[in-house]
């Protein structure tokens, strides 16, 4: 299926991804420590309304509720035989929405989150057990009807590279996302230009690749353009963070307004990327602005650090991880404003 996702992508240039999927949910009722993959099978209605809100904000593809549809997670749940039926359960569900949306192509993206384990040599989680639960985790996404397998949040490149192995075993087309959270890095260490040479090294490359999540819009468009340096000719993703995670009264909040979505939109298309959306915190609502952006504004040039960070704010850190300094951090743009997400 992953013709459909490489033939919208040449007709439209730019595809507007989703958004949040535990932020929305938390939104919809879902506890802290439930597993939002539960809710494929309990609550099936409030899942079609989060793939259907995200349709109805504009987005070109979402990824499926199955972030943490692996044996090792849903252990935690005492479900880990259950991986493969979520799996398939979030798959139709999204194959549902996607299809009756007339006039539209809509890519079902099948989320595959880490596995939370660390993999061997530092930690005691094995190649081929690794490789064996992202197999059954993306056949039961095919058997749903996915388009495409949809990795994100990656830290280690070994789990980057397993995760590839067992797309290609379960026979799906995928694309790639890695978190840069520390330092321009990822929690084990991985930079922007490190992830673009190890898509091109693996057996199995993805269709696209990126970086979601993070520690905000300014950073996560640093990497993008980390990327774009690398010479690649594969589809770059962004999906950042609707601004900074912050606590207000014990919940956790993001402080990026749809306005400032907005701009990140145009921002990482101008940097190089050509699959946008959001991540924590990002509502359909800041996905219209963005829908709105991406139609109306042209393609512009390559911003400059100075830019991103008088338009979106400042980096969390003064180097991208490969050396390069960036600006010095500066107040936060006023048009950001705390906003709970659940």
């Amino acid at each position: 299926m992953s013709e459909r996702f490489l033939k919208l992508l040449e007709q439209k240039g730019t595809l507007l991804a989703d958004g949040a999927t535990g932020t929305n949910l938390f939104n919809a009722g879902l506890m802290s420590g439930d597993a939002p993959e539960f809710w494929n099978e309990e609550h099936p209605d409030r899942i079609s309304a989060l793939y259907r809100g995200f349709i109805d904000a504009g987005a070109d593809l979402f990824v499926t509720n199955s972030f943490g549809a692996n044996a090792s997670r849903l252990k935690l749940h005492n479900a880990g035989a259950r991986a493969h039926e979520l799996s398939r359960l979030a798959a139709e569900i999204g194959r549902n929405e996607a299809d009756k949306t007339p006039g539209r192509t809509v890519i079902v993206a099948g989320s595959v989150g880490p596995t939370g384990e660390i993999m061997e040599p530092v930690g005691s989680l094995s190649h081929d057990l690794a490789v064996e639960m992202f197999h059954e985790t993306a056949d039961g996404l095919k058997q749903g009807g996915a388009d495409i397998a949809w990795l994100e949040t990656i830290s280690a490149p070994e789990e980057f590279v397993a995760a590839a192995e067992g797309f290609a075993r379960a026979g799906i087309s995928w694309c790639g996302t890695m978190s840069f959270d520390t330092a321009g890095r990822t929690m084990m260490g991985t930079t922007s230009l490190e992830l673009a040479s190890l898509v091109e090294e693996i057996p199995n490359p993805p269709l696209g690749f990126g970086a979601n999540c993070g520690t905000g819009a300014s950073d996560l468009l640093r990497s993008v353009q980390g990327f774009a340096a690398s010479g690649t000719t594969r589809p770059i993703i962004a999906k950042s963070n609707a601004g900074i995670p912050k606590y207000v009264d014990g919940n956790i909040c993001y402080d990026g307004t749809p306005e400032l979505m907005a701009d990140y939109a145009e921002l990482a298309r101008n940097s190089g990327a050509s699959i946008i959306g959001g991540c924590c915190g990002t509502t359909p609502e800041h996905l219209r602005y963005m829908r709105d952006a991406l139609d109306t504004r042209p393609l512009g040039e390559k911003p400059s650090l100075e830019e991103i960070v008088a338009r979106i704010g400042p980096f969390s850190s003064e180097s991208d991880g490969t050396g390069e300094a960036t600006t010095k951090p500066r107040r936060r743009s006023r048009r950001k404003s705390a906003t709970c997400c659940g």
